[in-house]
Order: structure tokens, then C-alpha cells, then sequence
């Protein structure tokens, strides 16, 4: 069985992701949280006897501020990307309060605004992949449980149901995991 804290434990074995906590939380960003990717693929390269860090492209950062505009969006960026140092690069910062206003144009389908960072983690397209790491209280947040995550299931999300995305993402998940599966 894998529990929340088994997660959290694994993800933070990824040095990467421990320094950015720390260095989140002294910023002090609204509901901000690391999600995604970075926190997932530490799972599946344990379980594939990889280096938990193997193939993490980038390291998502997720906050929400009623504040629309981009340039105070991009103040948070570059605040992020101060802080970060060396790992600069690698961070990806997004106020999800503004997603809607650039997701049609980039992904070609309308999206509702979110009215919190865990309503964006709620919308990716693969339901294992809807974990968040609570930058304040360390904890996890899973808009569908932890049963697919532990299993390697990979399956569309009903909340953000675009076939063609999901497959393409799916299928390059199952490229670097082999072992996973997509869900009919």
C-alpha cells in the first residue's frame, strides 16, 4: 500500500526537491505548491531502480495569486528564479490564477479559471499525475487517490478529457517507463 507519507518521503529523496521546498517556503508564495512531475517521477524511477532525479525535465511550482497580470506574475519568477540559483533553469513558476487566460491559445480548447492552486492539480491530464506537495505544511495533496500512482496506471482524466493530448503524454511516460499502463 502506498500512503501519502510514503510519497512525500520518496519525493524528498530527490535533493532537488528538498532544497526547493525550503527555498518556496522562505518566499512565502499564496497556496504554493511543488506539483507534478518532479514529484511522481520520483516513484517511478525507484520502482525502476533509477536515480529518483532520472529524466525530471523540469521542477513545477504552482501558487495563486488573485493578482492577474503578468508582471506580477513575472516578479514571482524571477523572485523564484533568485532564489533558486543554480537550479534557475530548471523551475517552472505559475500562478494558476491565470491560467486561464493563455491555456486556449497554447492547448486549443477553452479553460475555466481556477479559484485555487489544487483546482489546476485537479485538471492534468493523467489522473496518477494529480499530486501536489504543500510547500507550508508538507503535505500531499491526490485529486484521485494514490491506486493508479502505485500501480502505473495511466488513465484521462474525466475533469480535462482531451484524448489526443493524453495519449501523446501517456505514451511518452511509457517511452522512459515501460511498465506503465494506459487505462482503455
Amino acid at each position: 500500500m502506498l500512503s501519502e507519507q510514503d510519497v512525500i518521503e520518496i519525493a524528498l529523496q530527490n535533493p532537488v526537491n528538498a532544497r526547493l521546498l525550503t527555498v518556496l517556503d522562505d518566499l512565502d508564495l499564496p497556496q504554493c505548491m511543488l506539483v507534478a512531475g518532479c514529484l511522481f517521477q520520483a516513484l517511478w524511477n525507484e520502482r525502476s531502480g533509477r536515480p529518483l532525479d532520472w529524466g525530471v525535465k523540469d521542477y513545477d511550482v504552482a501558487y495563486f495569486d488573485e493578482n492577474l497580470s503578468w508582471d506580477a506574475e513575472d516578479r514571482v519568477i524571477q523572485r523564484v528564479r533568485e532564489a533558486c540559483g543554480e537550479l534557475a533553469d530548471k523551475v517552472e513558476v505559475r500562478n494558476q490564477a491565470r491560467v486561464h487566460l493563455w491555456y486556449e491559445a497554447r492547448f486549443g480548447v477553452p479553460y475555466a479559471p481556477l479559484l485555487k492552486t489544487t483546482d489546476g492539480i485537479d485538471r492534468y491530464l493523467v489522473t496518477s499525475t494529480c499530486i501536489g506537495l504543500d510547500v507550508r505544511s508538507r503535505t500531499l495533496y491526490s485529486s484521485h487517490g494514490l491506486d493508479d500512482l502505485r500501480e502505473g496506471v495511466l488513465r484521462s482524466n474525466p475533469l480535462n478529457h482531451q484524448p489526443e493530448m493524453f495519449l501523446r503524454k501517456a505514451r511518452s511516460y511509457q517511452e522512459r517507463w515501460n511498465w506503465l499502463t494506459i487505462a482503455g
